[in-house]
């Protein structure tokens, strides 16, 4: 869970009033984020424009990671011979399933 200093949480209400100062405040950087709460539950985060783009470039990066992971799993499967394959039936068997309940 990420921590708030007291500085960085702001009800609705004061947000709202204080929005140009809030933003020039994360804009400058003298502010990392801003915690909105409303009836004084976190509600939303304010985050720099290049803070948030760092975080979506960090997201595309694990993404295309895992599609990589698949790709190269899928590959080397390719090279297993015909003869290795079980059928669903067999598998199913080995590992005490019925595949009239899936």
């Amino acid at each position: 869970m990420v921590k708030y200093a007291q500085n960085e949480l702001f009800s609705i209400t004061d947000f709202t009033k204080q929005i140009g100062s809030v933003v020039n405040s994360i804009r400058e950087h003298s502010l990392e984020k801003i915690g909105i709460l409303k009836n004084n539950k976190l509600e939303a985060v304010v985050i720099s424009t290049d803070e948030y783009e760092r975080l979506k470039e960090f997201e595309e990066r694990i993404e295309l990671a895992e599609h990589k992971e698949i790709f190269n799993l899928v590959e080397e499967r390719k090279k297993t011979p015909l003869s290795e394959y079980i059928s669903m039936e067999d598998m199913a068997k080995k590992f005490n399933v019925d595949l009239n309940k899936l």
